[in-house]
């Protein structure tokens, strides 16, 4: 047998690779010409994993298993051959000789290549190196490779072909598989402990008529059969709450939202948040929990409340901090905005002192919220919750009895980002009628990412919403940072990208 183990390093132009291509092509319709053709196989008798036999080996030593996995390396002895091939638990190595297997299937591997998907049926035993092996009695291939996978030494680096091609990726780089694997378990961890406090797991409509629940610019799509504009949602926020005044008094969803914004390595256009509601609770009730939920996916998924996270340690061990906007900002500038509370001359005086540009529509809380954003969030590595926003960045958030000027909101923020948003929700339609009309003037003004007038809502506002506690958080980010992923496109299997030629 010859070409066991493709050299990608001897592929330097595209005549090789296509040449490369076309013998692997030959090598199909040789076994097709002899009745062998793998894509007709459609199911195989598995019984074994590769990770269960090497953890179970004593048990399993001498007897017979059935595995089944992609051909990632092979060695070529003659009338042996050692492969190593991978299911979806780990690697373990395989024995073949021509004795035990027979000839013509022997002779007729000289079709198999690296990356082929093959069974086998065998034996476990170990080399005389120790290796937990399987000794082959019966080999078949179940399905041909007919692109060479990149080489062992160098992989695929590339990030851009990666998120392109990211089947090939969690193929060459199990350490990707990972990734996605404490994914699943976080958002397991979140829905279990909801669940077993007593909420309840809804879905609510992508398709919406108006845009609503947060600032942001909407994708728009179009309902042929009822000659209509819809916008893909932007949060479920509104819904949700119109669920709570139907008497759901403990509801959550985990789902996508659309937002057509700028892409980063913190932001991709679509991404997946988990939002909840509980009637008779506040935003302290939020803090609350939304500390318990990452406490509780950190211990799940990273066996500690001690974490690290590009090169720095973070403490995920409960109580979290706790500080208001203008206590934080007065930090890190020394500038008290309790000392001209809605006196929106002075903060743009303030704001000019430290350089920073505002909007001729801004007010005194948007430049509070200006200036708490790009002199304070660089500084908020452990995590802290932000609390006591600004009205007019707030728009369905109760007022502070004792403060109007103020909100019952808060922002939890790690490493220096955003992690989730939480309000003592607004259940005065009057005023949130107010709030509306003053998020139409900003779109009149230019604004395309202020809320739209949703009549619907106020309407359910009027039949009475309890006083009602709610929060949001991105699972994108959260994953992240429990992945140690420096950027989004690292924990979402298929980003978006731009297409290419």
């Amino acid at each position: 047998m010859t070409n066991k183990i493709e050299n990608q390093e001897s592929i330097g132009t595209q005549e090789n690779l296509s040449e490369l291509l076309q013998i692997r092509r030959n090598k199909l319709s040789e076994l097709q010409s002899q009745g062998m053709d793998p894509f007709e196989i459609t199911h195989c008798n598995r019984d074994h994993f590769a990770k269960c036999i090497v953890e179970n080996f004593e048990s399993l030593e001498g007897k017979d298993v059935c595995i089944a996995g992609r051909i990632m390396s092979w060695r070529d002895m003659g009338k042996a051959s050692f492969m190593d091939i991978s299911d979806g638990s780990g690697r373990i190595q395989i024995y073949i000789k021509i004795d035990d297997v027979g000839e013509n299937v022997y002779r007729n591997m000289s079709n198999w290549d690296i990356g082929d998907i093959i069974s086998v049926k065998g034996f476990v035993f170990k080399t005389r190196r120790g290796e937990i092996s399987i000794h082959s009695k019966e080999i078949t291939l179940l399905s041909k490779s007919l692109l060479p996978l990149p080489d062992k030494f160098h992989g695929l680096r590339d990030t851009d072909l990666r998120y392109r091609q990211r089947y090939v990726d969690l193929i060459v780089n199990p350490e990707v598989k990972d990734t996605f694997i404490k994914r699943s378990k976080i958002i397991k961890t979140i829905r279990k402990h909801l669940d077993d406090i007593g909420y309840t797991e809804v879905e609510t409509p992508i398709l919406n008529t108006i845009p609503g629940g947060a600032n942001a610019r909407p994708f728009i799509t179009h309902h042929n059969t009822l000659d209509i504009d819809l916008y893909l949602r932007i949060a479920p926020e509104l819904y949700l709450k119109r669920l709570i005044v139907g008497g759901m008094e403990k509801v959550y969803e985990i789902g996508r939202l659309f937002r057509n914004e700028g892409m980063s390595i913190k932001h991709n256009p679509e991404f997946t948040t988990i939002e909840l509601y509980e009637s008779y609770t506040d935003y302290n009730g939020m803090m609350d929990l939304t500390e318990k939920l990452i406490n509780a996916c950190a211990k799940e998924v990273c066996n500690s409340e001690i974490i690290e996270y590009q090169g720095e340690q973070i403490n995920l061990s409960i109580p979290f901090q706790r500080m208001t906007m203008i206590d934080a900002v007065k930090k890190y500038t020394d500038i008290d905005f309790s000392e001209f509370i809605g006196n929106t001359e002075k903060a743009r005086e303030v704001a000019k002192e430290l350089n920073i540009e505002v909007k001729d529509t801004d007010t005194w809380g948007n430049i509070l919220n200006t200036v708490f954003e790009e002199k304070v969030e660089e500084h908020l590595i452990q995590p802290i919750f932000i609390y006591d926003y600004p009205v007019e960045v707030s728009p369905l958030t109760k007022r502070k009895k004792d403060t109007p000027e103020l909100v019952e909101r808060f922002e939890l923020f790690i490493t220096r980002r955003e992690m989730a948003n939480a309000y003592s929700e607004l259940n005065d339609p009057i005023d949130q009628r107010e709030r509306f009309m003053h998020q139409l003037k900003l779109r009149e003004a230019g604004d395309d990412e202020a809320n739209m007038m949703d009549e619907d809502f106020i309407k359910a506002l009027e039949y009475g919403m309890p006083p009602t506690g709610g929060m949001g958080m991105g699972i994108d980010r959260l994953v992240m940072l429990l992945t140690n992923s420096a950027s989004i496109r690292d924990v979402i299997l298929f980003p978006t990208m731009k297409p290419l030629d």
